[in-house]
């Protein structure tokens, strides 16, 4: 991994980024869903702009660094945000040296970042529309008006300081991003079709599963996640909700661990559970005895990626038992990638809700995706 761009070296674009000194200063508010995107660009751009600064979290208000950045009288802030008082940045550019905020995120991010943050709301506010469609082809937007976080700043930073062609430079790592990226689903593609064309059999792990059926256990995880705050201590994520099913059988499993350093403020909302359960719930250690005793020897877990065993042994859970990932099962199966649980769930149309909280919905999807890979449909492949 290349540790400026935080690309794997293969695909490093640092040396196609330009350095670009500008009288306006930038700062960059990135949720920290967006972090650690690898096809993120407000990093990208960032590293172009050496008057500028890139702080990750959610609220700023006790953020001494955003404050000061925020409240400078020698280059007021403005906010790149549209809004119906929103003027518009092309055409009526502020004058002077202004302090540029920009929110990185999803559209619904960036729209909660705003919400939670009064100084924020306070900003003289500035939008536009984009002169041509983003060239982020790897990454849908919502409408043809709409660009990366890089491209913005491209814009916004020609109006300000009257050199869209000096500006335009940005885009050089993006694109070359962008190529990268391309080039590799494309190989990806091919490579499928070459195992199509040779009708190869199955991988191991596939077959397990359709052998193993009555072993078949599928597990889903929950965390208490505390919100990340740059140069603050965090709490690791810990497990509190524990939910799995054997498919084979029907029987089910359902546990809820109190968390050890208490509540983060969204957990009880994000797991749709009642916060007065999480926190009443047994010590860790009780929730591990019950699950080893559902469980048998001969059992295979079938998770969606790593993250619930990660948390699951994070906690001092022991696990020995053989591991089987769908989310790869079903790309063999269905020759495509699927990105999350939930979008699986929305293409085969299972309910969205279920009486066991965000766990019991996930798990729901999980064992609809476990018994379809071990079905003659699945099986086709």
């Amino acid at each position: 991994m290349c540790a400026r761009c935080r690309r794997p070296t293969s695909v490093c674009y640092c040396a196609t980024l330009p350095q670009l000194p500008t009288q306006t200063r930038v700062v960059v508010l990135q949720h920290p869903r967006e972090r650690d995107k690898a096809i993120g660009t407000a990093h990208m751009a960032s590293l172009c702009l050496p008057n500028s600064e890139l702080h990750v979290g959610r609220t700023w208000a006790d953020d001494p660094k955003v404050q000061a950045a925020l409240s400078n009288a020698a280059a007021p802030a403005v906010l790149l945000y549209p809004g119906p008082e929103a003027k518009d940045i092309l055409a009526e550019p502020p004058t002077g040296p202004v302090t540029l905020v920009v929110v990185d995120g999803t559209w619904s991010q960036a729209k909660n970042v705003v919400r939670d943050n009064e100084m924020l709301r306070t900003l003289p506010r500035y939008a536009f529309r984009a002169p041509q469609p983003s060239e982020y082809r790897i990454r849908r937007e919502p409408s043809d008006e709409v660009v990366s976080t890089i491209e913005s700043l491209m814009y916004a930073l020609g109006a300000l300081e009257g050199d869209a062609e000096r500006f335009a430079s940005m885009l050089v790592p993006f694109r070359a991003m962008v190529d990268a990226q391309l080039a590799f689903k494309e190989g990806r593609r091919q490579r499928l079709r070459k195992r199509v064309a040779r009708e190869l059999p199955p991988s191991p792990e596939l077959t397990l599963l359709r052998t193993r059926w009555q072993d078949l256990v599928c597990v889903v995880g929950e965390a208490n996640a505390w919100p990340y705050r740059e140069g603050r201590h965090r709490e690791r994520d810990e497990l509190v909700h524990w939910v799995a099913q054997r498919p084979s059988t029907g029987e089910t499993f359902a546990g809820l661990a109190a968390p050890t350093h208490g509540l983060a403020p969204s957990t009880a909302k994000n797991l749709k559970v009642a916060p007065e359960y999480i926190v009443a719930a047994p010590p860790r250690a009780a929730l591990y005895g019950a699950f080893t005793n559902f469980v048998r020897p001969t059992d295979i877990l079938c998770t969606w990626g790593g993250h619930s065993l990660r948390l699951y042994r994070g906690g001092g859970g022991e696990l020995a038992l053989p591991e089987l990932d769908l989310r790869l099962l079903l790309a063999e199966v269905l020759r495509r990638r699927v990105p999350t649980l939930e979008v699986y769930a929305a293409e085969v149309g299972l309910p969205l809700v279920s009486p066991n909280g965000r766990a019991g919905y996930r798990l729901a999807s999980l064992v609809a995706a476990t018994r379809f890979a071990a079905s003659d449909r699945g099986g086709a492949s």
